[in-house]
């Protein structure tokens, strides 16, 4: 098979056009291909001469995307560096917009289809974009084709950039909303840490303030989210979901207002609220997937820290014993073999010393 290599005599442009038409219409045969390919020469000939550059990207598109499952890997990244390297020839950035938009489209139509391959195409046009609109629209893109392709663990690595990046593009909150969902969704489905998941889904749910009110009821479904994978999370006691209005709605939702107050008592309340509330709603905590063992396990650990924090000198064995409704050896054995509760270390320590 024939390998595009772009050399310094000629442009190009010129040979791969050549080359994907070539491989477009092969299995027409001759009398019908060879007419078509002198066409689309033609063309992006013409194109060139009259720095029709929009034009030239949505031609070569056409061909690179039918030939894309029929070339190696390295012709195909060959082939769309030429294609992408289009870009720097756009005089403005609307215009540079329009040719991200073009290429990145083109690209993720079929995200199941060599979906590394896409990626890092669209990373290579990434960085060949200057306007902040452009490389924010592609970075987008990049995301979903990461979801549908099922090729998360290839984008993952650049959420640590995440906000060199805001400062970059200086979006508006809309777009910051569209961002923060759907990095906490690539992490979810990429099985990451439930913290970085989490911490992405309450930037999200942040973003939405009381003046917000005529758009927050969009945001119910993840504020729900948000509050079973904090209650869920066997390593996570604090959060400031309880003080976002996104969450607050819930307070008053008929669907959702025990979802609300089972993270008001995980925050506020202690173990015997919990299991107050529990003997009334197992039904509820099923229908989450929360198992009622783990919440206990929780709940013992954050109304242990909540002791710490709000008696001063030494606490009580009894009162301990009193708030953790017993197991408090069975307690102290979690703590030491999943190191999970650093606030609850002196409140350990003396319960060690007895």
């Amino acid at each position: 098979m024939t390998t595009v290599v772009p050399t310094s005599e000629e442009d190009p442009v010129l040979p791969v056009v050549r080359f994907t038409a070539e491989l477009s219409w092969a299995d027409a045969g001759p009398e019908v291909a060879e007419p078509q390919v002198t066409r689309l020469c033609m063309e992006a000939q013409q194109c060139m001469v009259m720095e029709r550059w929009l034009d030239l990207a949505s031609l070569m598109l056409t061909s690179a995307e039918i030939v894309f499952s029929k070339v190696s890997d390295k012709d195909l990244e060959c082939i769309f560096t030429v294609i992408c390297n289009l870009v720097s020839k756009l005089e403005n950035a609307n215009e540079e917009l329009e040719g991200a938009k073009l290429i990145s489209t083109k690209i993720t139509q079929q995200p199941t289809d060599k979906p590394a391959m896409r990626l890092k195409i669209l990373f290579n046009l990434y960085n060949l974009l200057e306007g902040p609109n452009s490389r924010f629209f592609v970075y987008m893109q990049a995301l979903n084709l990461a979801l549908n392709g099922t090729v998360t663990d290839h984008i993952v690595p650049s959420f640590k950039k995440i906000d060199s990046f805001l400062k970059e593009w200086n979006i508006g909150v809309k777009d910051q909303r569209n961002l923060f969902l759907t990095v906490a969704n690539v992490l979810k489905e990429n099985k990451s840490s439930g913290k970085d998941s989490f911490k992405f889904l309450a930037k999200y749910l942040a973003t939405f303030s009381v003046e917000d009110s005529y758009v927050m009821t969009e945001a119910k479904e993840e504020a729900v989210r948000a509050i079973i994978e904090f209650v869920k999370a066997a390593d996570m006691f604090q959060c400031d979901l309880l003080d976002m209005p996104a969450v607050g709605q819930l307070e008053k939702d008929g669907k959702y207002v025990l979802v609300y107050q089972l993270l008001k008592i995980f925050l506020t309340q202690r173990l015997d609220a919990y299991l107050e509330f529990q003997a009334t709603n197992s039904t509820l905590l099923k229908s989450y997937g929360l198992v009622h063992e783990d919440c206990i396990t929780k709940m013992r650990l954050m109304s242990l820290v909540d002791l710490g924090c709000n008696e001063s000198g030494q606490i009580p064995y009894a009162l301990i014993k009193d708030t953790l409704r017993g197991n408090v050896a069975s307690l102290i054995s979690t703590i030491e073999a999943n190191k999970v509760v650093e606030e609850g270390s002196q409140a350990m320590q003396g319960l060690a010393n007895r």
